[in-house]
Order: C-alpha cells, then sequence, then structure tokens
C-alpha cells in the first residue's frame, strides 16, 4: 500500500515537472514566434517607410487645370527632379522601372491630368503597380472654382474639356465641373492635396520648395512632421488643403472696436484683446491638450505635412491671433511649424 502511494506521488510530480516543461516550451515558443514576427513587420515597416536620404523618388502632380501644375512641374525640375509633362499613363510603370534603375536620375516628376482622356480612371490601379518599383508620392493641386475661372479669363486660354457650343464663362464652368467629376478618383489617392486659391506663381514655387526642398527634413518627402498653422476668413470659403478647422467665431471680434478695424491680429494690441477673454485661454489650452495626443499619432502613421485652419468671419484678426499663437506654442513643443495668413490685408 505505501508502495503504491510513493508510486502515484512518484507519477503525480513527474506528470507536473512535464507540465512545467511544456509550459516552459510554450513560453519560449509563443516568445520565438512573437519575435519573428515583430522581425518581420520591422522589415515591412523599413520597406514601406520613408525613403533614406539620397533613395529614388517619384512624385506625380495631378489635379484641376489652372490649379498651377505647370509652375509647380518647373519647380520640381528647379530642385533637381527629372520632369516630364503629360507622360501617357500606360507607360508610368516603365517610367518608374527607368527611374529606379538608372543611376543619374535619383528624383522624378510627372504631370497626370485629364489631357490623359477615359484612361484617367486607372491611376489608382497603375499606381499601386508603380508603388511596387519606387518610392512614390501623388501631389493634388486646386484651387476655388471662382479662381479658376478667374484665371483663365486672364490668361484667355481654353480650358483642356471646352466645347465651343457655350459662352467663354459658361464653358470654363461647365468644363471645372466636368473635370473635378474625372479627377473625383486621382483625389482619393493623394497623398498631398494644395490649395492654390491664394497663391501667385512666386508664393506656388516657395510652397513647393518648403515642402520638397532639401530644407525639407532629409530632403524630398521625409518622415519630419511639417506644420502650417493657416488663417482664414469664412467669407472667401474653407481651405481646401486644411486637414484640421477650427472655427474661432466664437470669441468677440475686434473689427468692432474702431482702433483694431483696420489693425491685423498680429497687431500686440490686437492679440493681447482677443487672448484676455477667459474662452480664449481655455480654446487654446483644449487645442493644445488634442494636438499633444494627435501629432504623435500622424507622425507614427507617417503624415509628413498637416495644415491647422483657424477661421475667423474676415481673417484678419481673432483667426490670425489664434494661427500666430498656435506657433509658437508648437513651435516650443519641437514641433517644425510656420504660421501662414490666406486672407490677412497686406
Amino acid at each position: 500500500m505505501a508502495r503504491s502511494s510513493k508510486n502515484a506521488q512518484s507519477a503525480k510530480s513527474a506528470t507536473k515537472a512535464a507540465q512545467k516543461s511544456g509550459e516552459m516550451s510554450v513560453v519560449k515558443l509563443k516568445s520565438r514566434v512573437a519575435g519573428e514576427k515583430q522581425a518581420e513587420r520591422k522589415k515591412a515597416s523599413e520597406k514601406l517607410g520613408a525613403q533614406p536620404p539620397g533613395g529614388k523618388e517619384l512624385v506625380i502632380v495631378t489635379g484641376t487645370s489652372g490649379a498651377g501644375k505647370g509652375s509647380a512641374l518647373k519647380a520640381f525640375e528647379d530642385l533637381g527632379y527629372y520632369a516630364v509633362d503629360n507622360l501617357p499613363l500606360e507607360l508610368l510603370p516603365d517610367f518608374a522601372a527607368l527611374v529606379a534603375g538608372s543611376p543619374d536620375m535619383v528624383k522624378a516628376v510627372i504631370v497626370v491630368d485629364v489631357r490623359e482622356g477615359p484612361t484617367l480612371d486607372r491611376l489608382p490601379s497603375i499606381l499601386l503597380r508603380v508603388k511596387e518599383t519606387l518610392h512614390t508620392v501623388v501631389v493634388f493641386l486646386d484651387a476655388t472654382d471662382a479662381v479658376l475661372v478667374r484665371r483663365y479669363s486672364e490668361t484667355r486660354r481654353p480650358h483642356p474639356l471646352s466645347r465651343p457650343q457655350f459662352e467663354q464663362f459658361e464653358m470654363v464652368a461647365r468644363s471645372i465641373t466636368s473635370e473635378r467629376q474625372m479627377l473625383d478618383t486621382v483625389r482619393n489617392v493623394a497623398d498631398f492635396i494644395i490649395d492654390t486659391s491664394g497663391f501667385n506663381v512666386h508664393e506656388l514655387r516657395a510652397h513647393v520648395q518648403a515642402k520638397f526642398g532639401p530644407q525639407n527634413g532629409e530632403g524630398g518627402v521625409g518622415n519630419q512632421l511639417l506644420i502650417s498653422c493657416l488663417s482664414f476668413g469664412f467669407k472667401n470659403g474653407v481651405p481646401l488643403d486644411a486637414d484640421l478647422v477650427f472655427d474661432v467665431r466664437f470669441l468677440p471680434n475686434p473689427h468692432f472696436v474702431p482702433e483694431f478695424r483696420k489693425l491685423t491680429g498680429r497687431h500686440p494690441k490686437v492679440a493681447k484683446y482677443v487672448r484676455d477673454f477667459p474662452q480664449t485661454t481655455e480654446f487654446l489650452k483644449k487645442v493644445v491638450e488634442m494636438l499633444e495626443f494627435l501629432l504623435p499619432h500622424y507622425i507614427r502613421e507617417g503624415k509628413s505635412y498637416l495644415t491647422i485652419a483657424f477661421g475667423c468671419t474676415g481673417g484678419q484678426h481673432r483667426s490670425v491671433m489664434m494661427a500666430e499663437e498656435m506657433a509658437k506654442r508648437l513651435g516650443k513643443s519641437g514641433f517644425k511649424v510656420k504660421a501662414v495668413h490666406r486672407d490677412m490685408p497686406r
């Protein structure tokens, strides 16, 4: 009986030891699998992430006619990009392969737009093939309808989709509407949307250089987040390229203070007037807290450029003060940031 009990205890001990050994093996196996998965994720991240300094890059410039694609192409060319205008879409994969294999072409830029015709709808699917070969960025240029109509009126050039049976103004307006419909799928795959409504040729050039020039991180589209704090007036429309929009019309309007009417939100007296309201202090505090949460996540997801827009009625006082103040606070936190004022009187 004693021997049977002893044998049972030995068997029980052996079973526990086996279970413990099995548990350790499972732990080791899980640890090894987790390590392998982590290594795979790291390799995939390195493969899909931002290009290292000096890496190959292809920029596709597209957008509405009259938004400044030609001027943008020249700006890229001045930055050292090999530039091609209106390359047939079917040749895009071959062109990407050529750039990837050429020792002389490091960065290239091409313009693709409605001149392509019905095959333009195939750009998203072709883009997937191109990105397997080369780091590719799509830049979509746009402007408000009113600005596009005005530009065509000034240049007297026909719209690519113009029809002779309509009057000039009606022809351009109809063409813009048709073009937006054709470009809808293209706009959805854009990495950057640039609203050129408030730009002249020189400002667009400077904008392209700031975003893609050598001073932008490691050159080209780096992984450093560039932030624009933009002020605007709602009476002139919401900026097309804004990622975050804050309406500051809840604050008292300095426009109704006679001594402030001709000043802007950059004037110390106007800035102090807006800043001294308790709701201004609370608003800034809450927005900064939200951005402190959002910005690291944007960076982690690879976002390179962020436009934070502040709007008031005319874009002269409250929004200007807010954009300036937010730029200062984010700058102190170590972010690369600039204040831009779309509608502020100059």
